[in-house]
């Protein structure tokens, strides 16, 4: 039975809580202690375990989106209305910003002239410091961030179209995304702290402020850019005749 959009909508809020934190909490809490912190892997693997884990736990009754940048990949793939993402949107960023409350609250950082990168947050460095950049990496500036943001989200709607296609085999899905985002941070955490996600990155900036907010932006336009263009890619793929073994 098709739930109403308002059940769909607190499954959602739900998930991007146990996204945000989940992931962003092993960032905060986890990554850097001594000796012991669970790195660029552990952070990674939290991201993907947080929605492949969701992904089982309300995939059946919100489809389990957990970002906008999904919600507008999906409508542009023809697999969501379009009248119903603004709902998933608003429920999605509220959630993340919830759970980064809570974090704050575990956490109790010192965001006095915070930088790039403070609390989990989103960004991209102009330069490099000691030969490296906010996150540990050697990549610089906007455009390189706005790239593999753009690359990197669209890669992800079209693993999720793909999984979740009637003919893929059932009940997998959750699986091959989950590990899909876990790669994405692997790759991108050196460069934007990994974002392809702007209600993930709205959450920690708000909390954060300054540079935070001000690079805000690029999270949402590269994700969703890149969403809609997987979305569309896959679409065009799937519907091609010789993908569906028909004759020209």
């Amino acid at each position: 039975m098709f739930m109403k959009l308002t059940t769909r909508a607190i499954a959602e809020a739900i998930g991007t809580f146990w996204l945000v934190f989940g992931g962003c909490g092993a960032a905060v809490l986890a990554c850097g202690v001594p000796t012991t912190g669970i790195g660029y892997v552990g952070v990674s693997l939290a991201f993907g375990l947080t929605v492949l884990t969701m992904a089982y736990a309300i995939g059946h009754i919100s489809g389990c989106h957990l970002n906008p940048a999904v919600t507008l990949g999906q409508v542009a793939g023809g697999r969501f209305p379009a009248k119903e993402a603004p709902a998933y949107i608003v429920a999605q960023v509220i959630g993340g910003i919830i759970a980064a409350a809570v974090l704050y609250c575990i956490a109790q950082p010192d965001l006095t002239n915070a930088g790039i990168g403070a609390f989990a947050t989103n960004g991209w460095s102009d330069t490099l410091t000691n030969g490296v950049n906010a996150f540990g990496g050697k990549t610089t500036g906007m455009c390189g961030a706005f790239l593999i943001e753009t690359v990197l989200t669209a890669i992800f709607l079209f693993v999720i179209m793909g999984a979740t296609d009637g003919r893929a085999p059932a009940g997998f899905a959750p699986i091959a995304i989950g590990l899909c985002l876990t790669l994405i941070h692997l790759i991108s955490i050196p460069v934007t702290n990994t974002s392809v996600n702007p209600a993930r990155s709205t959450a920690m900036a708000v909390f954060v402020g300054g540079a935070a907010i001000k690079q805000l932006w690029l999270f949402w336009v590269a994700p969703i850019l890149g969403g809609v263009i997987g979305g569309i890619a896959y679409k065009c793929l799937a519907e091609c005749k010789c993908c569906k073994g028909e004759k020209k």
